[in-house]
């Protein structure tokens, strides 16, 4: 479809070329004098719809039409949602244009800046702008936005957040300050991980501008700034208040975190050769970037590290985004940020909830937004930091159309914003080290001394010397030197057992010829909830109590895996005398008291110990390990750093699984950057992201043949199956390409899905740009 055919999708009157006469027919409102064509984006997911659409200004709508605000257009014959991207003087279409129906709210959500960033993921993800734009701006709520009126005017209060804005304070010299008033109630407490969105403290008035980004970003969005008017660009954090009170309640699961080592933030940055340097870096508004490998230690030292970079961003009067896996770790991050005017976005938060806090950053409240993914797309002002902590979580990759990461994201937002970024977590990943190959980034890590200073001491459970002690302890779910780790560290407090597989037994084998148990229904999984129920096919929900083996007949099951629950119940007959506590999907804590106890958590999920664990084991190492995924050694170390750096420095870690392999010794030496060099090594010499691009199609095989039939692929890429995905039906291409040719490969399949979706193919092929889930 072409560019110029615009009244083919819209119903148009024909009897009017000009702006002036498009105003005189018959019945229809007068354009706006000024600017009278406003170019929208509309909500609409088709490929071949994926461009701005040019509609008129009537007059009546002149003032509140202004770039940014959500409208409504009549869009092939149906009122639909959009957004006013830009108003200009003329349209290069031909032919008459529809007016506006209305505006919905006079609020300008989208910003320059987010829009042109939303364009440019859109790009690099084979996606559509209206797509990534749902994901960046959440839906409106009419009295979170009113919320502002009735707070300036005196209205009804609510619990939660109070904002003083007062004449002056020692930040500003105690001057008063530009918008200086009375007390503005701002929303209420919210329920979950972060029982408020900011807490006490005030910002600091000075400013320092920071240079551009001095490198090329990888896979960079490029100039799209073109599409977006400069018009009603927002103003700099440094005109607005800057001394403001934010109180709040911390929940009191979190009190006893904000601990001695986490509030000494600057002798933690001294640990690492270049800390100190990054952070003046910071102060003077450079646009630093650094891959951070953080060193373990009980209690979670990262938060406050983080919390002092944040305020030295903040000191230079700059803002920051702060992205973390779950509200968990937003916890953690909120209770370093005591003194720091913060809000946090969560997605357990309520939808009102979550807009209100949303609006408070839009609106330059508050300078500091932490949350999950999608806080990446906040519209913080004037940029100066973006922080991404543990990069190689899966709960980073989203889990909507176009399946952006949140590292991208960011690398492309902070690459246009010339802002600093620091890619933190105690693993390092593959795309992590590649960005310190490239030069884009800064490796940030501790010296060896420092690093065994904080460690702790770390024994794989099938070395020799035990197995010549304990010949059972190969086969045995919890080998002598395990138990004997246990038993040690619950006379010092509690002890964390981590197991890679939830529920109870997830799993079920006949008992006499080791043939997996399936369902004879639908050919499912069997598995147990307890011990005294029977077993259930998890695919279906069918109860099979009269199941027989299709093998050899037997009616006797065995487990096949093990999960949390069954674990918690072993131990708990192991030491009866002991306290046995789970943390899962089934309910997630935050944190642990200091005394003894047994806990037993699934990766990430693991509660932070007052004091720090003082032992730890973590089983079924072949579990994770054995995963059919080009990433499960990576995986499996960084879950095992997660858990191990909650043990307390000196502390004893014992891992179930094979002592010689790299990842277990990475483990035992507290080594993750070499095991991320050699990771990045492998994975060239194969072919595999990062350093090459890869998508994948999904769908049925007549998809897939089509689909592949009207894309002209760029020369070099390859074309590997398509292949069965497991699903019945489905299949899976894999075209792999060179990194220069990434964004060429991303162009031609959203063409090519265009193509399709403008024929009005009945079918859909999911098209993943660089997928987590490769294998």
């Amino acid at each position: 479809m072409s560019e110029g055919s615009q009244e083919a999708l819209i119903a148009l009157p024909s009897d009017a070329t000009s702006p002036g006469a498009r105003g005189r027919a018959a019945g229809a409102p007068s354009p706006a004098d000024s600017s009278p064509v406003a170019r929208v984006v509309v909500d609409n997911p088709l490929p071949h719809l994926d461009r701005p659409f040019d509609y008129l200004v009537p007059a009546s709508l002149d003032e509140a039409a202004r770039p940014g605000v959500r409208v409504r257009v009549r869009f092939a014959g149906k009122l639909t949602d959009a957004f006013l991207l830009e108003r200009v003087e003329s349209s290069e279409h031909q032919g008459a244009l529809l007016f506006l129906d209305r505006v919905i709210s006079p609020e300008r959500v989208l910003t320059p800046e987010i829009a042109a960033l939303a364009r440019g993921v859109a790009d690099r993800y084979a996606g559509t702008l209206s797509d990534v734009l749902r994901l960046a701006i959440p839906p409106r709520h009419a009295r979170a936005e009113a919320g502002r009126e009735s707070a300036a005017s005196g209205g009804r209060r609510e619990a939660g957040v109070t904002v003083r804005l007062g004449a002056g304070d020692a930040a500003s010299g105690g001057k008063a300050l530009p918008g200086a008033g009375p007390e503005i109630s701002v929303g209420a407490a919210a329920s979950g991980p972060m029982a408020g969105d900011a807490v006490s403290g005030g910002l600091d008035a000075g400013a320092v501008s920071g240079p551009g980004a001095d490198a090329e970003m990888p896979g960079g969005a490029g100039d799209v700034s073109r599409e977006i008017s400069g018009e009603g660009s927002v103003p700099s954090p440094r005109a607005t208040p800057v001394n403001r009170e934010i109180s709040v309640a911390l929940p009191a699961q979190t009190d006893h975190l904000i601990s001695g080592r986490v509030r000494e933030s600057s002798d933690y940055w001294g640990a690492y050769p270049a800390g100190l340097s990054f952070l003046a870096g910071l102060r003077e508004g450079r646009p630093v970037r650094a891959v951070w490998t953080a060193l373990p230690g009980g209690p979670p030292t990262w938060p406050g590290a983080v919390a002092e970079a944040v305020r030295q961003t903040v000191a230079a009067g700059r803002g920051v985004v702060v992205v973390v896996p779950d509200g968990k770790d937003v916890a953690l991050v909120g209770a370093a940020l005591d003194d720091t005017p913060h809000v946090a976005i969560t997605a357990d938060l309520g939808p009102a909830e979550r807009y209100r806090r949303w609006l408070r950053v839009l609106r330059g409240e508050v300078a500091v937004a932490v949350g999950n993914r999608a806080t990446a797309f906040a519209p913080v002002r004037d940029l100066g930091l973006a922080v991404l902590w543990d990069d190689g979580d899966d709960l980073h990759s989203e889990r909507l159309a176009p399946y952006p990461h949140a590292r991208e994201v960011l690398a492309t937002r902070v690459h246009a914003a010339g802002a600093a970024m620091l890619i933190g977590g105690y693993a390092r990943t593959a795309e992590g080290t590649r960005l310190i190959a490239t030069g884009w980034a800064r490796p940030l890590a501790a010296a060896r001394d420092e690093v065994r200073r904080w460690a702790p001491r770390v024994r794989p459970a099938g070395d020799d010397a035990e197995l010549g002690r304990d010949q059972a302890a190969k086969a045995a779910r919890l080998p002598s030197v395990a138990w004997r780790a246990l038993k040690a560290g619950l006379e010092r407090g509690p002890v964390l057992v981590q197991v890679p597989r939830r529920g109870y037994l997830p799993a079920l084998n006949c008992q006499d010829c080791r043939t997996r148990a399936r369902c004879t229904n639908c050919s499912g999984p069997l598995a147990l909830t307890n011990g005294h129920a029977a077993p259930y096919c998890r695919w279906c929900g069918r109860i099979a109590g009269d199941w027989r083996c299709h093998n050899c007949g037997s009616p006797r099951l065995r487990a096949a895996v093990v999960g949390a629950r069954r674990t918690a119940e072993e131990l708990g007959r192991a030491f009866p005398s002991t306290r046995v506590t789970t943390s899962g999907r089934d309910g997630v804590l935050a944190s642990v008291p200091g005394s003894a106890a047994l806990v037993v958590a699934t990766p990430g999920a693991e509660p932070v110990a007052e004091g720090g664990y003082a032992a730890a084991a973590l089983l079924d190492g072949w579990a994770m390990l054995s995963r059919p995924d080009l990433r499960a050694a990576e995986e499996a170390l960084r879950r095992w750093l997660n858990a191990a750096a909650l043990v307390r420095p000196g502390g004893e870690v014992v891992v179930l699984t094979d002592g010689q392999a790299p990842v277990t010794q990475a483990l035992v030496r507290w080594d993750p950057v070499t095991h991320a060099e050699r990771e990045l090594r492998d994975r060239a010499e194969l072919g595999f992201p990062p350093v090459t691009h890869v998508a994948t199609l999904t769908g049925s095989p007549a998809a897939i043949r089509e689909m592949l039939g009207v894309t002209a692929l760029p020369e070099g890429v390859e074309v590997l199956g398509p292949v069965p995905v497991g699903r019945a039906g489905e299949e899976r291409a894999v075209l792999r390409a060179p990194k220069s040719k990434g964004a060429e490969l991303a162009r031609v399949l959203k063409g090519a899905a265009g193509v399709r979706s403008a024929r009005k193919a009945a079918e859909v092929v999911r098209v993943d740009i660089d997928p987590l889930d490769l294998l």
